[in-house]
């Protein structure tokens, strides 16, 4: 292909990124100092998994771009997804073959290729009930779930007899089974997923900048040529100027475009999602389970030493910052798998509780579970494209094809997309390491088990965490003895994360797996990364409040109808995440 053509105008050249694409507080700032002097090929606004995967589409395409999201990286939807890479099983009965294709095989090259650190396959047992059809209706799925891609790197469907069920998940009714097939999909933690994806954007000379809204679109002529963005911290104002902008923003998707003042080409509707996480031993099982519903499907699926149990598929209409499981969204979750178990899960058993919103397409169907996983890209103005719909597993294809649409304002021709073949920070190296974690291990005074936990969180970056490891922060976080203090820090000084929130939330999940929901460790972690983040005493107590306000809001939220359950996650919102205007990304 040709060589891109320079603009009129040449920005400077930036300087050399990160060896690992570092997010700190120096990098924000320079980031900060980025954006208001340079001219960037495309800004993508939105630090969801679509967005971060179009700033590293564009990136490794050789674009100069920049990524703005109004909140943190994951901040929405993708930090409260099922975490799973998965084909989408259940979309075969919708006849979205192509879907469940592209979705199989982007969940291969995670496995393989972009992301093994981070992407784990993991089985599930599907339950044959009494009816006589289901055996080999489901078969005949799960057949061509495997000759679609399904089978190259995990294991292929097997089928088992109510014993050998019973074998594997000991917790399911006997009489609720006559059997079973066990197959697998894959699993990573999605917030985590996401923000690699933005360090990798990084690390190929992306600026990526979080707690930075897009206030304004800028124009000349009848075309967009930027966005005015706020930094939320401290209220400063700039301008980025950009020959095309990326609509990334979810479900704000129909909010960016009226900011903009240009009519959409599609409309975006909010499905809300709720999960429950429940301690490993109160579901005795070798195996996830997917169970079927009235309206959809229901997961058990193995996380670490829990087990989340998901999904309802409901409208939401309410505030889309503040999606708010309730009492009716858990009782439906308890209701229908504990039909099927043998001792069944209490509400007191529930450790944590999130609540995401799903980007769908609006279509002519009523229930959201029947509107199309498809994404669709739309050239809404010369400069703007805006992208939508989709599923969290074929983030990749969705944004490589938001830059191809944004490229006919790009000047010169653009090299094809490439991200199938860049694997994230942190894989290169991985599988040595795996084979070198006693060694490291003993090098660092700690246990295998916990390198190995390291290693499938940050990879060949294990090396950078270690770094920072004095005696006391290799300490376990207390009240989250999953973590080390040193995880807390590295968060905050090469992770992005600027507030409490984003640690106990979204670097680590303390906030869902433990059943004080992070108020425990709280000012421990407020203390561990003052220092990196400039808080005085007042700052730390702050934060501290802050958060603990927003768990005792959402407990509260979870006995309470929807619109009660949103007033009072609302009501807990931190102020200095809202406090010029609400963010639309």
């Amino acid at each position: 292909m040709a060589t891109r053509k320079n603009a009129a105008a040449a920005p400077q050249t930036p300087a050399s990124p990160p060896v690992t694409g570092r997010l700190g507080p120096a990098e924000r700032e320079e980031s900060w100092t980025r954006l208001g002097s340079e001219t960037f090929d495309l800004v993508v606004v939105g630090g969801g998994v679509v967005g971060v995967g179009a700033a590293l589409d564009a990136a490794t395409r050789g674009l100069r771009v920049a990524l703005v999201e109004a909140r943190d990286l994951a901040s929405g939807t993708s930090s409260r997804s099922s975490k799973l890479f998965h084909g989408g099983l259940r979309y075969l009965e919708q006849l979205e073959f192509g879907l469940v294709r592209e979705a199989l095989r982007e969940r291969e090259l995670m496995l393989n290729r972009i992301a093994p650190h981070l992407v784990k396959p993991v089985p599930f047992l599907y339950p044959l009930s009494h009816r006589v059809w289901e055996r080999p209706y489901t078969a005949a799925g799960l057949f061509l779930y495997d000759t679609m891609g399904g089978a190259r790197s995990v294991p292929g469907q097997k089928h088992l007899t109510r014993a050998g069920a019973l074998r594997l998940v000991p917790a399911l009714k006997p009489d609720v089974l006559i059997g079973g097939i066990r197959y697998y999909d894959a699993q990573a933690d999605d917030a985590r997923h996401t923000m690699m994806v933005g360090r990798t954007a990084a690390h190929y000379g992306a600026v990526v900048r979080t707690s930075t809204q897009v206030v304004e679109f800028l124009r000349e002529a009848d075309r967009v040529s930027g966005v005015r963005v706020r930094d939320v911290e401290d209220g400063r104002e700039t301008e980025v100027r950009a020959h095309a902008v990326i609509n990334a923003t979810g479900v704000w998707t129909d909010e960016l475009q009226r900011l903009s003042g240009s009519r959409g080409r599609f409309r975006v509707r909010a499905s809300k999602g709720v999960h429950i996480v429940v301690p490993r031993d109160r579901i005795v099982a070798e195996s996830g389970m997917i169970l079927r519903t009235e309206k959809s499907v229901l997961f058990v699926i193995p996380w670490r030493n829990h087990w989340i149990v998901g999904t309802t598929d409901t409208d939401w209409n309410l505030d889309l910052a503040h999606p708010a499981a309730t009492k009716k969204d858990i009782d439906y979750l308890l209701e229908h798998v504990n039909s099927v178990l043998a001792t069944p899960l209490k509400h007191d058993d529930i450790e944590g509780v999130y609540a995401g919103l799903r980007p769908l397409l609006a279509g002519e169907s009523e229930s959201t579970s029947k509107l199309s996983r498809e994404h669709a890209v739309a050239r809404v103005a010369p400069g703007l494209v805006a992208i939508a719909g989709g599923k969290y597993t074929t983030y990749r294809v969705m944004g490589a094809d938001a830059v191809d649409a944004a490229s006919v304002d790009v000047p010169g021709r653009i090299q094809p997309s490439i991200t199938d073949k860049v694997p994230l920070v942190g894989a290169d190296g991985y599988h040595a390491l795996v084979n070198q974690a006693d060694q490291l291990a003993a090098r660092h005074g700690l246990h295998p088990y916990r390198v190995r936990h390291l290693l499938d969180r940050y990879g060949s970056l294990v090396h950078e965490v270690l770094a920072l490891g004095t005696p006391d922060l290799l300490k376990p976080i207390p009240g989250a003895p999953d973590y080390l203090q040193v995880e807390a820090v590295y968060a905050a000084s090469h992770e992005g994360a600027m507030h409490l929130e984003d640690v106990l939330t979204r670097r680590t999940r303390i906030s869902i797996e433990y059943p004080h929901r992070g108020a425990d460790s709280a000012e421990a972690v407020a203390r561990l990364v003052a220092p990196i983040l400039g808080w005085d005493d007042d700052a730390i107590k702050r934060e501290v409040e802050v958060y603990n306000a927003r768990v005792d809001a959402e407990r509260a939220s979870q006995t309470k109808p929807d619109d009660q359950a949103a007033d009072a996650v609302r009501s807990a919102a931190p102020e200095a995440r809202s406090q010029l205007v609400e963010p639309v990304s």
